[in-house]
């Protein structure tokens, strides 16, 4: 699984780490891949410093480790990927034309929705 703006193995730890409530260390991420991947304990320690240096994780001294925690939500970055789509794509009606065009009839009606909660209420008096 590749998320756009990080490495693969980045992507793989962000999702683990926007799948956790709160906060976790290296060793409970690294106890998660070790299951599924052959991966040394320093590999995941160096990559989670580096979400934090690029500022996509946030950690605290707890003990000898750090616990880290995503400074946006899974759902904010997908917004901000979309938001550099529009503005590098060209004409953003035409983007977003193609986008809503290829929505299936779920995303489509959740698209509705949203839209529906973000207009503002028209006065009836």
């Amino acid at each position: 699984m590749r998320v756009r703006g990080f490495g693969e193995l980045e992507a793989v730890v962000m999702d683990r780490v926007w799948a956790r409530e709160g906060a976790t260390t290296v060793r409970e991420i690294f106890d998660e891949l070790a299951e599924h991947r052959d991966i040394a304990y320093t590999t995941v320690m160096s990559t989670m410093d580096n979400l934090h240096r690029k500022g996509w994780l946030a950690r605290e001294k707890a003990g000898k480790a750090f616990r880290y925690w995503p400074t946006l939500t899974r759902e904010e970055h997908s917004a901000n990927l979309m938001r550099d789509a529009f503005d590098g794509g060209g004409r953003t009606d035409v983007v977003l034309a193609h986008f809503v065009d290829r929505m299936s009839d779920e995303e489509s009606a959740s698209l509705r929705a949203a839209l529906q909660r973000l207009s503002p209420v028209e006065d009836a008096g």
